[in-house]
């Protein structure tokens, strides 16, 4: 989650917050001078800059951490100065994030019947780990009345949607009306192929987790896949979700060692414990402005 800094002041104590910026512009000598500037003139101070210029390429991408007085330097005004500089440049993107005042990512988490990333994903958000605030969760599966999740649910409020799915209809009307007004989608192992209307109509980011280490074993089962290969490798990739099945955009991937004595079953034991890390690490970069598209298929994750 965010840091969170206090910084005392003679005569009383000022709450300092964290500001994060990423930019995208074509590169040219002074942006970083001027980024500096911009913070600088309103009595902020930058905590870190990461900046990446691809070669032979004339791009500029940066992500900024700076901490500043709201009240010497109001939320809307951080905006407008952000936006000069962005038109200076001819910036493609610059987001600006105060997480300690602005509104959480508001997200629907998309399941169906195997639930360790589900839960994983409740239990992290109730400890605070995720600077998320969970709408509702869909699934294809139907949940009896005292199962776990659905007690854990509803002990937070958080409703629950089971809506049947069927080769020639994949209840994608009702997700599109219970998902309108999100930030962005997850899926928590939703084993439903979204189609292309789907993506077009939600029209935002949808972040997916596969059980296996993208591009190798692509679709269904890929445990099985990895352990008839014989690899000495597993892995789990966090991505967003494209038209192409699996081959969206990579934001997270983790790796865990396997040998000749692992079975199927102790595979796909490691393989969940490293999809609930993955994705959940993907949430969390996707949260704090470490993920920036780059090229056509691939990300920036600072």
């Amino acid at each position: 989650m965010a840091r969170r800094a206090i910084s005392t002041v003679t005569g009383g104590t000022a709450r300092s917050v964290l500001g994060i910026h990423v930019f995208h512009c074509p590169d040219v000598v002074g942006i970083v001078a001027k980024l500096s500037e911009c913070i600088a003139s309103r009595g902020g101070n930058i905590r870190s800059v990461d900046v990446f210029v691809p070669e032979n390429k004339q791009d500029f991408y940066s992500r900024s951490e700076f901490v500043f007085d709201p009240t010497h330097w109001p939320r809307d005004v951080v905006d407008n100065d952000f936006i000069k500089l962005s038109k200076l440049f001819s910036a493609e993107k610059s987001i600006v994030r105060v997480p300690d005042l602005d509104p959480k990512y508001k997200i629907v988490i998309l399941a169906s019947k195997q639930e360790h990333c589900l839960v994983d994903l409740l239990y992290k958000w109730q400890e605070g780990r995720l600077p998320v605030d969970i709408s509702c969760v869909i699934s294809n599966h139907h949940r009896p009345p005292n199962t776990h999740v659905i007690r854990f649910l509803e002990r937070h409020g958080i409703p629950y949607h089971y809506l049947p799915t069927s080769v020639g209809n994949k209840s994608e009307a009702e997700i599109l009306e219970l998902v309108e007004d999100t930030d962005f989608l997850v899926l928590a192992r939703y084993m439903q192929i979204l189609s292309g209307r789907f993506l077009e109509s939600y029209g935002k980011d949808i972040i997916n987790i596969h059980h296996g280490f993208l591009p190798s074993f692509k679709g269904g089962n890929p445990s099985k896949q990895a352990f008839d290969a014989g690899v000495k490798l597993i892995g789990a990739t966090s991505h967003f979700v494209t038209q192409e099945l699996d081959a969206g955009p990579i934001i997270e991937q983790m790796v865990e060692r396997v040998s000749h004595r692992d079975t199927l079953q102790s595979f796909v034991q490691k393989s969940e414990n490293l999809e609930k890390q993955c994705l959940a690490q993907a949430i969390k970069s996707y949260c704090e402005l470490r993920v920036l598209p780059y090229q056509e298929n691939k990300t920036l994750v600072f």
